[in-house]
């Protein structure tokens, strides 16, 4: 995240980031394959939290198949 964000809710600068993954539809569903990883953007004020698409490898997606 650039140093430009800003919380749309209270103007507040301050926040967290985390990942998040979760599961697509289909095979992926079935297998509990998280093929699908989001960045968390959270306001330390309000907690309001946006999130973003990220990319996922199709390496950890195999890793993620054996390791569930």
């Amino acid at each position: 995240m650039s140093n430009g964000w800003k919380c749309p809710k209270c103007d507040c600068r301050d926040y967290e980031t985390d990942t998040i993954a979760t599961t697509g539809g289909g095979w992926s569903k079935i297998f509990d394959m998280q093929n699908r990883k989001f960045t968390a953007v959270t306001c330390v004020h309000c907690t309001y939290t946006e999130f973003y698409k990220s990319s996922t490898s199709t390496l950890g997606n195999v890793f993620d198949l054996f390791t569930n």
